[in-house]
């Protein structure tokens, strides 16, 4: 992607030492502590969440005329940390866990299910299937893309640190993901379609100016995850809770999408997901989740946490939205981007 326009003092100190316009490591040290003292809401914190998403970014496919060196760069990464370590100490004092289960593959897929099927934050794809126009299918889409341009990427960093019969589930979801090794059906390869149909720009990062703090932190969580061992029970946590909530909200985003006129090469994306994640939670629940937690029991309340996270944080996310909707407004910050 290429350099966004910064949100603050934080993101514009790090897009200076970036562009290098300016070799600024303490500039930036001191802007993240600043921000992280004043900000009353990191998950809503428009100039933290960019600055975590660009130093994250350095870990993808980095950023259009940013050197690669810069993604070790140690000043960077201590200001990384000092991101990460308020992120995620914010989201384990706000999001409840469901009730421990026992440490069985059995008990926790059948907890898993009961968490996600009990989730009452509004629907974003009942509202896509029935009542939703043109321009907010527009921006649902715009605000998708942000994770679904790299889907698999942030839940892929967990291969290496599982083992046994969570690993094997992993990849098998994975495989999916990643079209079965056809690169013409990658689901991050298939979005763009749906993206071009609604006369979007399928580019990776184009929308990165035009979505708010949530929606980032809502990708951001999902990095802070997958790239910290310690964090491996979350991010299986959160790839269950994602695959268990996502068949029947996409048979409704395809019916949304068909409702508007779009084609089927258009809802393609959707459609693959109905099947595909219905296989995909079972395997996701007993094998990956259970799995990982029979194999390291202490791993368990991680697994929920990341559950709970993941679903906390994208109801946050479409909450936002549909309120704007509601009071007649766009959820971007730049609603000129898709108009």
């Amino acid at each position: 992607m290429v350099l966004p326009a910064d949100r603050g003092p934080a993101s514009a100190a790090l897009l200076d030492i970036l562009s290098g316009e300016a070799d600024a490591a303490g500039t930036l040290a001191a802007e993240v502590s600043a921000a992280l003292e004043s900000t009353p809401d990191i998950v809503f914190d428009d100039d933290l969440q960019l600055t975590l998403f660009c130093l994250y970014e350095l870990h993808y496919g980095g950023i259009r005329d940013v050197s690669d060196d810069w993604e070790w760069d140690t000043a960077l990464l201590a200001a990384r940390g000092r991101i990460e370590r308020a992120f995620e100490a914010a989201l384990r004092a706000r999001v409840p866990l469901p009730e421990r289960p026992e440490p069985t593959a059995k008990a926790v897929a059948a907890r898993l299910f009961e968490f996600t099927a009990a989730d009452t934050g509004p629907s974003m794809s009942r509202f896509v299937a029935k009542k939703a126009t043109h321009e907010q299918v527009a921006e649902f889409l715009t605000l998708r893309s942000i994770y679904t341009l790299k889907e698999a990427d942030p839940h892929s960093w967990a291969i290496p640190r599982l083992s046994g019969r969570a690993k094997a589930a992993l990849v098998e979801i994975q495989a999916d993901e990643y079209g079965g090794g056809r690169p013409t059906r990658m689901h991050s390869a298939i979005f763009p379609r749906t993206m071009s149909a609604a006369g979007l720009d399928p580019a990776y990062g184009t929308y990165v100016d035009a979505v708010p703090a949530v929606t980032l932190a809502s990708v951001n969580l999902i990095s802070m995850f997958g790239l910290h061992r310690r964090l491996r029970g979350a991010i299986v946590g959160h790839l269950a809770a994602y695959e268990m909530t996502s068949s029947v909200p996409s048979r409704l985003y395809g019916d949304g999408l068909r409702r508007l006129g779009f084609d089927q090469d258009a809802t393609w994306y959707y459609d693959e997901h109905v099947e595909a994640d219905a296989v995909h939670e079972q395997i996701a629940a007993h094998d990956m989740a259970g799995g990982l937690v029979e194999a390291e029991p202490a791993l368990l309340d991680d697994v929920l946490f990341g559950a709970a996270a993941g679903l906390a944080v994208d109801g946050w996310a479409t909450e936002r939205t549909m309120a704007a909707w509601a009071a007649g407004d766009s959820a971007l910050r730049t609603p000129a981007a898709v108009r």
